[in-house]
């Protein structure tokens, strides 16, 4: 009951910020469920988190929040830094724990920075950080798909939508204001995380497949609840939630997990 709540509250909370949620859905199948870090929690943190960006990326995409342009040059970029993640994953084996937990802390650490930043620089027209006023867009490709190749290897590697990669590098190298970046990263996370998937699924052990369709309770059950967190989380954040809000929850829960992956590197080196 504790993942399966879990699961719909992360998605809630992380639809309305462009963010798939897989920074916190890999520790809850990790400390909650006691799942061991390897391909087959990856493989259903990613399925969690494309049930959330299609959920919240077809709200956004209906509300305008989007732009085709900036989306189909970024996919470039992180559909093949996916494939090199899963690549990575299937080289590292069993050391995938340590170095999980080594590049979480980073991932979460620069997260918590980058919204805090924003927090800080908050306005109510949502051009926080210097965003390109609307109508002066200017789209950098190159920075933009190197910027997402980082994001979608990383998706493949730590199981997550990469939403903390792809929202900042739209708004700094496509210009977009806060909403569209969020709108276009969750689009972005519609077509990169279900290839993750797949590939994650076709190069791993044999069994992996099995393992994971022989529990059909969070197959159908929890990309379900993350889809209904995700939904109902992105009308009523666009509706009734300023962003200054989401991100103070945001990042007291990133905190509390950047907080237990310390705890358990830390004691791997005594």
């Amino acid at each position: 009951m504790l993942v399966v709540s879990g699961v719909f509250l992360i998605a809630f909370i992380f639809a309305p910020l462009g963010l798939g949620g897989g920074m916190l859905f890999a520790p809850l199948l990790h400390y909650g469920a006691g799942w061991p870090i390897d391909g087959t929690l990856l493989a259903v943190s990613l399925s969690l988190t494309w049930a959330v960006s299609i959920g919240s990326g077809l709200r956004h995409r209906h509300e305008g929040f989007y732009d085709d342009e900036a989306t189909k040059s970024a996919l470039y970029g992180a559909l093949l830094g996916a494939l090199i993640g899963v690549g990575i994953v299937n080289a590292l084996g069993d050391g995938l724990d340590t170095v999980f937990k080594l590049l979480s802390i980073v991932m979460l650490t620069w997260a918590l920075f980058k919204i805090w930043k924003k927090h800080n620089a908050y306005s109510a027209d949502d051009n926080a950080e210097g965003e390109t006023p609307a109508g002066t867009v200017q789209l950098h490709h190159v920075p933009l798909r190197l910027g997402s190749g980082i994001g979608g290897a990383l998706s493949s590697v730590l199981g997550i939508g990469a939403g903390v990669i792809y929202v900042p590098v739209l708004q700094h190298q496509a210009g977009l204001d806060a909403r569209t970046s969020i709108g276009s990263s969750l689009s972005i996370m519609m077509v990169v995380v279900p290839v993750a998937i797949f590939a994650l699924l076709t190069t791993a052990p044999s069994g992996l497949v099995g393992e994971i369709f022989g529990q059909p309770w969070w197959v159908i059950l929890l990309p379900f609840m993350a889809y209904a967190g995700a939904t109902s989380g992105a009308d009523f954040g666009i509706e009734h939630i300023t962003q200054e809000n989401i991100m103070k929850v945001f990042m007291g829960l990133v905190a509390i997990v950047l907080l237990r992956y310390v705890g358990d590197v830390a004691s791997f080196n005594r």
